[in-house]
């Protein structure tokens, strides 16, 4: 169906002479026209607008707030928007609302300086044109709601019965490419749909359209804000949540899903991809996590299990696993992620995850991460060895537990990762 919009745009490119672009109801580019100009001749050079659009494949938000400002949403004609330099429109533009049925569903944007009178009968076709793109997008719309729907009762229903159900109508709708290699994508936190991107109560935002992305959809999940409260903890990556106390249960965020077809179940490039790209939509801080290949839907939550654990890993510890984290480099969080928030509470270790001893759980972490080794973890945290040592002695102290013991050991390992999530 790309194809089809890519003919579209091209026939309103030639339909009026000039560079044409199609983008959907949120910015996201679907389409465009070949750019020939150069600034010397009759067609306008890019300006950062079209250039950012056509790169980076969607617009800002700040670019988006602004043309909606001239009412293209409510608009059922074209619309003409005139240079403004500081926003980075350095050249006019003419919108086509792109509607089926009085809904908008996109935009065709035509780059002009006045050439064009908006009572050119050529608008009125390239309008046609637009109406037929319409009909387009508002079926893939429909289906993309039917097979978003079908992929969240498939990760989320209790009743497995039902679950597999609900895989296998996916299946159908998808085509053969869904029994192929497959991995589930998760994004966390998804973001609102508002023009800022964090507006509260806002429906999800829109995901971009992108290659080897079957289906989609946004489900609720609980997975923990991104970063430790201002005060609460070390720099990002550099050791456990100090401060935080217990263990408590994560809030319950829009997380995207996405099935994501593979070449082959060694290639993930397609996974990993789709995930950055993905992740460049949240303007707050978010990670991603991919699930092991499969092939085909069947057993689609155990898979989301996988990569929600994933991405929770990722955020955990961005510097080392993220943004983008894979299942099974995710060591002890794959277990770890599955259970509940108090379930990684221990007592002994509670101390040390206060503020007072937050260079202490670092070095407790490290120390543990290296397997014992005082010489590399030493090197790691960048002080010497009787520092170390020095410092060791008062973890034992603190938690009661003997770092000579592979039992305790275990323990604070595992309540210190886990004080992660």
């Amino acid at each position: 169906m790309r194809e089809d919009y890519q003919a579209l745009i091209d026939e309103v490119c030639a339909l009026l002479g000039t560079p044409a672009t199609l983008e959907a109801r949120d910015f996201a580019l679907i389409a465009f026209g070949a750019h020939e100009g150069d600034g010397e001749g009759d067609e306008p050079a890019l300006d950062p607008v079209r250039r950012r659009s056509i790169l980076g494949r969607r617009s800002s938000p700040e670019v988006r707030e602004w043309f909606e400002s001239f009412g293209i949403t409510r608009a059922t004609g074209p619309v003409r928007i005139d240079p403004e330099p500081s926003a980075g429109v350095e050249h006019g533009r003419i919108c086509l609302p792109v509607r089926h049925r009085g809904v908008v569903h996109g935009y065709i944007w035509l780059m002009d300086d006045g050439a064009l009178d908006l009572a050119d009968p050529r608008l009125a076709s390239a309008m046609a044109v637009a109406s037929r793109i319409g009909t387009l997008l508002a079926a893939e719309t429909q289906a993309e709601t039917r097979t978003g729907d079908l992929l969240r009762e498939a990760l989320t229903e209790d009743d497995r019965g039902r679950a597999e159900e609900s895989a296998a109508q996916l299946t159908e709708l998808l085509g053969p490419a869904a029994s192929g290699p497959l991995a589930l994508l998760a994004v966390a936190p998804w973001p609102s749909g508002g023009a800022s991107g964090d507006s509260a109560g806002s429906a999800p935002a829109a995901a971009p359209v992108l290659p080897h992305v079957m289906a989609r959809c946004v489900l609720a999940a609980r997975v923990p804000r991104p970063g430790p409260p201002a005060g609460s903890g070390p720099p990002a990556g550099s050791g456990p949540p100090a401060g935080s106390g217990p263990a408590r249960a994560p809030d319950r965020q829009p997380v995207l899903a996405a099935v994501v077809r593979l070449r082959s179940a060694e290639v993930r490039a397609p996974a990993r991809t789709a995930a950055e790209q993905l992740l460049r939509v949240p303007r707050s801080p978010a990670a991603a996590g991919i699930s092991a290949p499969r092939r085909g839907l069947s057993g689609a939550a155990t898979a989301w299990r996988e990569a929600l654990a994933a991405a929770r890993a990722a955020g955990a510890e961005p510097e080392r696993l993220g943004p983008v984290a894979e299942w099974e480099a995710i060591g002890p969080y794959r277990l770890l992620a599955s259970l509940p928030a108090d379930a990684a509470h221990d007592a002994a270790v509670a101390p040390l995850l206060q503020p007072a001893h937050r260079e202490l759980a670092r070095t407790a972490e490290v120390f543990l991460d290296h397997a014992g080794q005082a010489g590399r973890t030493a090197a790691a945290l960048g002080i010497h060895r009787q520092t170390l040592y020095y410092r060791l002695s008062r973890i034992e102290s603190l938690t009661g537990l003997g770092l000579d013991d592979g039992g305790a050991r275990l323990l604070l390992h595992m309540t210190l990762k886990a004080a992660r999530l």
